[in-house]
């Protein structure tokens, strides 16, 4: 292979693990061997940075400046690096840049600002609000009011103990009387419902024990990035996935420093796309972390008209319980009113006082006399309405709002112009009433409200409340029109191709809510909508034990989506639990309603994994041939088109997993000799032999089958040497009659199968005879 031929600063494929205290350093080297052998470049390492104790998944950093104890250390890691680089592997880190743990025992900078105040030297580490509350930390941290724990806080030393939470003591105080002390301090502990109102830190969505960190602040950047940019220069680590860039003050500067101080190095960001939404340009990263390309390839395995046929459905069953008829939009809406209103609150709170005071101060005559309370409706509507995790409005070499990122922000605005103060509030998110500081700072706060407001209401309630399709309630995804056509797949991959070759693009993630494989379950249910709705009928005559039918709708598609599976009950009863938490419809994680939780139990035990659920089983043994097409087929297709694919752990096999922490279970590495397994070495392998075929200066060409059922092959060529092809909504093919003649016309030459050896195609390529043994084909272009 000659350096022409493959840049190895860019990964061929990345294989994500999974790192805790269960699964160290050690652990991870152990399974190199056999993650080379399945072909990717680069290992994909969840955070490695110094986090809270037993944390199962590394995001609560503590520690900036050292490689976690609980998974080895820095030798640990080093040693890692080397066994990869033995079996020819490089590494990619998972960075934490918008948070850190707010743990004030293990978080020395934190610790050193509770002690000290604002006139700490890490006081501009954190994103706090130290005119609010009397010039105090709030710490949610009490069980209950004030008067009911007082008790239970006791000086000790120059420490302040509650349970096991630990907070310093400002100097000089340690003797005063418990009111006078606290009083004294730089902190206030408080009961934690009073984080939804009073909080006066950043935290992360509305996560309290998260602490919003200021890298926009040189210092606070080099500081909390020189151990990474050390294990760069040094070549232990290769590469960066940035987590959550939304929640930054300024992703853009942000990502401009990290590109100039890694030196270029190939970075990827989480930064969720919604549909038709582009990446900003100006970002000098590789792309997207891949949500993007879950959606473009889930889609494809989804029957437009069924899906219509089970909302339908899905609207009759669920009925009254569906939020608002099971209307998509309306579903986000008032999930965002909650959201806004409840969870965060405080933030909206502080977002009001940054508006009123830069309307009082500005010059600007049409900013003046606008009461808070009207400015607080103006950015919840707004706030409600916009239809992006954040609008982002670069600015020009003089500090200008450019017309181009105005004219984005504009139309991400889902609401009509009008007088008063919304259009007010639009205008200095567009940046049409000045650059100086007070409206950078305003544009920043609603940009983190506004992303943290998406993730809430969308991630974490709308896709718990409206549920005709459980597949397609992913990060990214769009529940409403969940379908993508091949059309539009092409021309999705051919701008990836053109404008981000190198992005990420996955199907399993740590974050996915379903496996890719428990989700090729579910689309075939877009299939057969009528089958599935006498299947419901069965299963639920008499009532069927659930406590209300949303619930018993999204329960059934759950059971049927994982299928057969060791500890299925405790599983399943653990993802519905989750469920209905964080629909918030008729129990919440801060308000838990027991008589209801106990009924989801007894349901669960009962129905979707009671004997009923045997009929539900043998229903989906009956269309598993149609669940393999679609497994093989997302698996196919994400490892060969644009992109940099990555494979999450365990995932080359069959892979059935919930919402976390289901998918973060202990997997097994090795082979199994499954049919998925052969797809994906096959795949991978190809990559790391043709690298041209799929690098930066590839190309991708759509192919398009002739005859009655060419809507049910999707197919493309990859720089004119690879050749994808695979079988889409096998069901309603197999229901047509099957291929019936239908042809592929392949590019000019020979193509060798590299999945059945042996076998050559040219020309116009029989369906039946390519589909013959597999409903997926990998062909490589034979050399002339």
């Amino acid at each position: 292979m000659t350096p022409e031929q493959r840049d190895p600063a860019v990964p061929t494929a990345t294989y994500r693990l999974q790192l805790q205290p269960g699964f160290p350093f050690g652990a991870a080297a152990d399974a190199v061997p056999y993650v080379a052998s399945l072909g990717v470049s680069h290992l994909h390492l969840s955070p490695v940075l110094e986090a809270v104790p037993g944390s199962p998944h590394g995001y609560d950093v503590v520690d900036h400046a050292r490689v976690r104890e609980e998974l080895g250390g820095e030798e640990g890691l080093r040693e890692l690096a080397r066994t990869a680089r033995e079996h020819g592997l490089g590494l990619v880190v998972d960075i934490v840049p918008n948070h850190m743990a707010m743990s004030p025992r293990h978080n020395r900078a934190l610790w050193e600002v509770l002690r000290e105040g604002p006139a700490s030297p890490y006081a501009r580490w954190f994103d706090i609000d130290w005119e609010a509350q009397g010039g105090q930390v709030l710490l949610p941290v009490l069980g209950g009011p004030f008067g009911e724990e007082a008790g239970r806080l006791e000086a000790d030393g120059d420490v302040l103990r509650y349970y096991d939470h630990a907070f310093p003591l400002r100097e000089g105080t340690a003797g005063l009387p418990l009111p006078r002390l606290l009083d004294a301090q730089w902190y206030r502990p408080v009961w934690w419902r009073l984080a939804r109102t009073e909080l006066n830190y950043r935290r992360f969505f509305s996560i309290s024990e998260l602490i919003g960190v200021r890298v926009e602040d040189p210092e606070v950047f080099d500081a909390t990035h020189g151990k990474i940019l050390e294990l760069l220069r040094e070549g232990v680590i290769d590469g960066l996935r940035v987590d959550h860039p939304d929640g930054l003050a300024d992703p853009d500067g942000y990502l401009r420093r990290l590109h100039e101080a890694t030196g270029g190095r190939w970075t990827v960001v989480e930064k969720i796309l919604s549909d038709g939404e582009p990446l900003p340009p100006s970002w000098p990263v590789a792309g997207t972390t891949g949500y993007d390309a879950l959606r473009h390839v889930d889609g494809l395995f989804t029957d437009p008209a069924g899906f219509g046929e089970l909302l339908g459905r899905y609207r009759r069953f669920a009925a009254p319980q569906t939020d608002r008829g099971g209307d998509w939009d309306a579903t986000v809406r008032r999930a965002a009113y909650k959201v806004l209103t409840h969870e965060l609150a405080t933030e909206v709170d502080r977002l009001t006082r940054v508006t009123s005071r830069l309307c009082v101060a500005s010059p600007e005559p049409a900013l003046r006399d606008r009461a808070p309370w009207a400015l607080r409706t103006a950015l919840q509507e707004l706030l409600v309405r916009l239809e992006v995790y954040r609008p982002y409005s670069s600015v020009d070499a003089a500090g200008v709002v450019t017309e181009e990122a105005a004219e984005g922000a504009r139309l991400a605005f889902a609401v009509p112009e009008e007088a008063g103060a919304v259009d007010v509030v639009r205008d200095l998110v567009l940046g049409r009433y000045g650059d100086g500081p007070e409206y950078v700072e305003f544009r920043t706060r609603f940009a983190q409200t506004a992303s943290a407001l998406r993730a809430k209401s969308v991630e974490d309630t709308a896709f718990y409340r409206y549920v005709p399709l459980l597949s397609a309630t992913e990060v990214g995804g769009n529940p409403g029109d969940p379908a993508v056509s091949p059309e539009r797949f092409h021309a999705y991959c051919a701008r990836v191709q053109r404008d981000w070759p190198s992005t990420g693009t996955v199907v399993s993630t740590h974050d996915t809510k379903r496996s890719a494989d428990v989700r090729a379950a579910l689309h075939v249910l877009t299939e057969c909508p009528e089958r599935w709705a006498d299947v419901l009928a069965e299963v639920t005559r008499g009532g069927g034990g659930a406590p209300d039918a949303q619930l018993a709708w999204a329960a059934w598609q759950t059971v049927f989506g994982l299928g057969p599976a060791q500890d299925a009950e405790e599983r399943v009863r653990g993802a519905l639990l989750k469920h209905v938490r964080e629909a918030g419809l008729y129990t919440s994680w801060t308000e838990q309603e027991p008589p209801y939780e106990e009924a989801v139990e007894r349901f669960v035990a009962e129905g979707p994994c009671g004997v009923p659920g045997e009929r539900v089983a043998a229903f989906r043994a009956s269309l598993e041939p149609h669940i393999r097409a679609n497994a093989w087929g997302a698996a196919l297709v994400h490892l060969t088109m644009p992109g940099v694919p990555d494979v999450y752990q365990g995932t080359e096999h069959e892979y059935r997993a919930l919402v976390d922490p289901d998918n973060r279970r202990a997997v097994r590495f090795g082979g199994d000799g499954s049919g998925k397994e052969a797809v994906t070495r096959a795949a991978l392998r190809l990559r790391a032999r043709r690298p041209a075929a799929f690098g930066d200066r590839a190309s991708y060409a759509p192919l398009t089958a002739e005859g009655p059922a060419a809507a049910h092959c999707l197919a493309f060529a990859r720089s004119g040497e690879v050749l994808t092809a695979v079988t889409r909504l096998s069901l309603r093919l197999a229901e047509a009659g099957g291929w019936r003649g239908t042809r592929l016309a392949l590019p000019a030459g020979r193509w060798a199968d590299v999945l059945e050896p042996g076998r050559e195609f040219g020309g116009h390529a029989p369906l039946e005879e390519l589909f013959e043994r597999s409903p997926v084909a990998l062909l490589e272009r034979i050399p002339d």
